[in-house]
């Protein structure tokens, strides 16, 4: 996992008593955030804890060496570093005075996206969702990268706070080779959401923090465009989402149903009860938990209507090992009551059906996976990448060997357009009885369901 934070950059902007001490300190690499404020030691905050970082009291002298050596602020108070992905924001007293600052280390972290890679190729719509600090806008930069510039694909970045790609007018490059579209003001990002879709045609658009129902609403107007979305927005969990009516639209909205009495007899629940209003803008959501442990919910449409028909949600945990081996397991979780809808909460015959498929689905995947690890592949690559190959195994924990030698191979792997056209490597193939096994295109999500697929 490769890091490019230009951490000097941030540090020969401030006064030296603060920048020697920074320079010369033993977690410098773990640096999240340096506060100033008038009249107080300046104190530098780290992943493992904070400390004051000198002696010496923040002078009017200390916060104007550094305001002018940056950028102008903007009207939400924020400032940046030309050509990098620092954000300095400013405190102001009443006459509009700066008299405090938080000098916040922008950092491009490349491979932080790994354990969802494969989502990113199933073309789907992606909601982030986590507290404020927990690394979304770090996510979703990496997003652009590997969608822009892995898989090809024509990317804009709508970035209102110049967060994702920078202060600068030309993007950091680590969004690779994603637009960007700059936003004047906050409360213009919905109309400049649209202004992307209609004026430069991209397959996908990604923004960070939506916020507000008119953001929502764009982006479920940008959905129904057909262009893939990735987003961010504040809220530990889904039920969040529901309990914000300004969100709720990201998720299909909320709606009260009254039921006829016969209904309700037979469903076991109130005559008013809550449902999804209509289909979610996002097709998958995606918890931050901790920095290695997200939690996913493939099916943002069955996860909300289990919520609110249930005491219950099934999602699928995905843990970065140190290692760098992704571990995937499905939990039961334990919802918290919607009580502040005044409704009780209620199942479905259906949502039974729901849980006893999703239950199989993950007997099914252990029992694939298990069979999988008993059996010794020898692969005959053609016109695949070997690299694609062999992270596709090591997602699964599967010991391959890759072969030269098609005699060798116990199984040939190819691209099917490119296999078609070679008749002497198929005419082999069929004297040795070596099965062939052709993916439309050179995906890791594809090359995973292939070997998911084999002990079928």
């Amino acid at each position: 996992m490769g890091i490019d934070e230009d951490l000097e950059k941030l540090l020969d902007n401030l006064p030296f008593f603060i920048q020697e001490n920074l320079n010369n300190h033993a977690n410098k690499d773990k640096l999240i955030e340096i506060v100033m404020d008038l009249g107080r030691r300046p104190e530098a905050r780290f992943t493992n804890g904070s400390e004051y970082v000198s002696q010496k009291i923040v002078s009017w002298q200390d916060i104007d060496y550094i305001t002018k050596r940056i950028s102008h602020f903007s009207n939400e108070n924020r400032a940046g570093i030309e050509r990098t992905l620092h954000r300095i924001s400013c405190i102001r007293n009443r006459q509009s005075l700066i008299n405090g600052l938080t000098c916040r280390v922008g950092r491009a972290i490349f491979g932080t996206i790994s354990i969802i890679r494969d989502l990113l190729e199933s073309g789907q719509s992606i909601l982030i969702l986590g507290k404020p600090g927990v690394g979304k806008t770090t996510i979703i930069r990496e997003i652009a990268r590997v969608l822009s510039d892995e898989m090809e694909k024509r990317v804009i970045i709508v970035d209102t706070s110049n967060e994702i790609a920078g202060d600068s007018d030309i993007p950091h490059s680590g969004i690779g080779r994603a637009r960007r579209m700059q936003v004047a003001k906050t409360e213009f990002q919905h109309q400049i959401m649209i202004e992307a879709v209609e004026n430069h045609m991209p397959e996908i658009i990604i923004i960070d923090e939506i916020g507000t129902e008119l953001e929502a609403l764009a982006a479920r107007t940008i959905a129904e465009k057909g262009v893939q979305l990735v987003g961010t927005t504040h809220g530990n969990c889904l039920e969040n989402l529901i309990k914000n009516p300004s969100l709720a639209d990201l998720i299909g909205g909320i709606q009260y149903v009254t039921l006829s009495d016969d209904e309700a007899k037979r469903r076991g629940t109130q005559k008013s009860i809550l449902e999804r209003k209509a289909y979610p803008a996002f097709q998958i959501a995606i918890e931050i938990n901790q920095q290695n442990s997200w939690t996913i919910h493939e099916n943002i449409k069955n996860s909300i209507d289990l919520i609110l028909r249930g005491n219950y949600n099934v999602s699928q945990i995905r843990q970065l090992l140190t290692n760098e081996k992704t571990r995937l397991k499905y939990k039961k979780f334990q919802t918290h009551s919607l009580s502040l809808f005044k409704t009780s909460s209620f199942l479905k015959n259906s949502s039974i059906s729901n849980i006893n498929n999703w239950t199989i689905l993950m007997q099914q995947s252990q029992i694939r996976s298990r069979n999988l690890k008993t059996k010794k592949l020898v692969i005959y690559t053609y016109s695949l990448s070997n690299n694609l190959i062999k992270e596709a195994a090591r997602k699964l924990g599967l010991k391959i060997l890759l072969t030269k030698e098609i005699k060798q191979a116990s199984i040939v792997i190819g691209l099917k357009k490119h296999l078609k056209q070679n008749l002497k490597l198929k005419k082999l193939a069929k004297q040795r009885i070596i099965p062939i096994y052709t993916l439309n295109r050179a995906s890791i999500y594809q090359v995973i369901k292939l070997f998911q697929s084999l002990t079928c």
